[in-house]
């Protein structure tokens, strides 16, 4: 696909790092020269600096030829405007824009074509928070992901001594865990030289303490997965919040109430600004979160989780890795910089989660090939989970009328589950070598190399002469 990027920010510059991998022609436009010149130095892609809701720009970017624009700028009513001029003047059949404003959803009249003409709208800071949101529900799990409207998940949890998985082989697992069908779909061993190996997921393959599992079950039944690998933790009742920006007051916001939060923001004005937009059961203070004082006064060796929001890097992981040794039993560093997120994989810091990586996700399943629902990147890009919806029947479809041992999946990859039926009445289906596949299901199929998708793309494409 030819794609144009507009905004060469830290979302951008992850996003085009991500496309370039699917072997789209990319172009980025940036009204900064020096920023765009350091990012073609990098990457193998195209830079036009300018204003890119100027016709002229975006004509000189190659507007006319392009599939589709990812509006990504710092400012909403850039990427609004934007989107605009790209439908209008270039028509450009898919525009998408990152909006930080709730004001705006997918689906909104204002967004629709006689308004804005924005297609889809990505919100680097909604889908973080809803991230975290899913971590304080489920504390014990590294990663819960949702397919087919939240019917199924892919959960991501380290196994520990004393679980009932614990050094036993995935075949005991209908004996261990009675009437929960699931699925393992990889498994990562730490090495002794501190790197990961993927480890095949068989009947004789032994869970052992330190694994990271990743495990596609109904969603009904997560507790139970997580059961099974993972001593159940207390629930999250505590949370400290390092940073009080768009991500740490929207995150304070929504879990109000269900969790008691304080919030520490370094800005006094914007200490002031906060107490206004929480509730009284927020309590919001001035410091600096790498203060070891400031946060022994506060009892951080009492908090459930403690999240480090802010725009620095180094002081979430730093602030992390002091709260950790000062008694706090979870902590969550949000890191942009992918090069830090895979350094601290491996110490004290329990979860590292990138904004770029989230947002990535949501973008990946427009540019797939194929009738692709849903798409999520895990262990920081390297492999992904999708959805796929099987159209069509035997004679134009590769996968329709065909048990699971007869699909040509590239090595690796594994059909986790299947959802089928209506969406009142979804059925999920754990499948074995002899399911076979209908028009209309779901498939959820996990690629561990993000270089095979092309292959699990074509064989959900419907060919109209297509010959098994």
């Amino acid at each position: 696909m030819n794609i144009l990027i507009l905004g060469a920010g830290r979302v951008g510059e992850s996003v085009a790092e991500s496309l370039l991998s699917e072997k789209n022609d990319i172009t980025v436009i940036d009204t900064d020269p020096q920023r765009l010149r350091a990012l073609q130095d990098r990457l193998d892609l195209r830079g036009v600096p300018g204003n890119g809701i100027q016709p002229s720009v975006l004509e000189a970017a190659g507007a006319r030829d392009a599939d589709m624009l990812i509006a990504c700028a710092s400012a909403d009513e850039t990427n609004l405007v934007a989107c605009k001029v790209a439908h209008d003047v270039f028509s450009i059949p898919t525009r998408i824009a990152r909006l930080r404003s709730p004001e705006f959803v997918t689906g909104d009249r204002l967004l629709a074509p006689e308004g804005f003409a924005v297609d889809e709208v990505i919100c680097p800071e909604q889908l973080v928070t809803r991230t975290i949101g899913q971590l304080i529900a489920h504390p014990e799990a590294l990663q819960v992901l949702e397919f087919a409207g939240g019917v199924v998940s892919l959960i991501a949890v380290r196994a520990v001594s004393g679980a009932p998985m614990a050094g036993r082989r995935i075949a005991e697992l209908p004996r261990l865990v009675p009437q929960v069908p699931m699925r393992f779909v990889a498994i990562y061993r730490p090495t002794e030289h501190g790197a990961d190996q993927r480890v095949m997921c068989e009947g004789d393959t032994r869970v052992e303490p330190g694994d990271e599992v990743f495990v596609l079950a109904a969603t009904a039944h997560i507790r139970r997965v997580l059961d099974a690998l993972h001593r159940r933790d207390q629930p999250v009742r505590r949370v400290m919040l390092a940073g009080g920006g768009r991500v740490g007051l929207r995150l304070a916001r929504e879990i109000q109430g269900e969790v008691r939060v304080k919030l520490i923001e370094a800005r006094a004005d914007r200490c002031e600004y906060l107490t206004t937009q929480v509730g009284d059961d927020v309590l919001v203070l001035h410091g600096d979160s790498t203060d070891e004082d400031l946060l022994e006064s506060e009892q951080v060796d009492e908090c459930d989780l403690f999240v480090a929001l802010t725009s620095d890097d180094e002081d979430n992981i730093m602030s992390c890795l002091l709260a950790k040794r000062m008694g706090a039993r979870r902590v969550l560093a949000l890191i942009n910089r992918r090069a830090y997120a895979e350094l601290v994989q491996g110490t004290q810091i329990d979860i590292a989660l990138s904004p770029a990586q989230t947002v990535i996700g949501e973008l990946l399943a427009h540019v797939r090939r194929g009738d692709v629902e849903a798409v999520h990147s895990l262990r920081r890009g390297a492999a992904e989970a999708l959805e796929a919806v099987a159209r069509g029947d035997r004679k134009t479809s590769k996968v329709v009328g065909r048990r699971i041992d007869e699909i040509a999946l590239p090595k690796g990859a594994v059909i986790g589950a299947i959802v089928r039926g209506a969406v009142d009445a979804r059925e999920v289906i754990i499948p074995h070598h002899d399911t076979r596949i209908e028009a209309d299901d779901h498939v959820i199929v996990f690629v561990p190399r993000k270089r095979m998708v092309r292959e699990v793309e074509k064989l959900f494409q419907v060919g109209a002469t297509f010959l098994f």
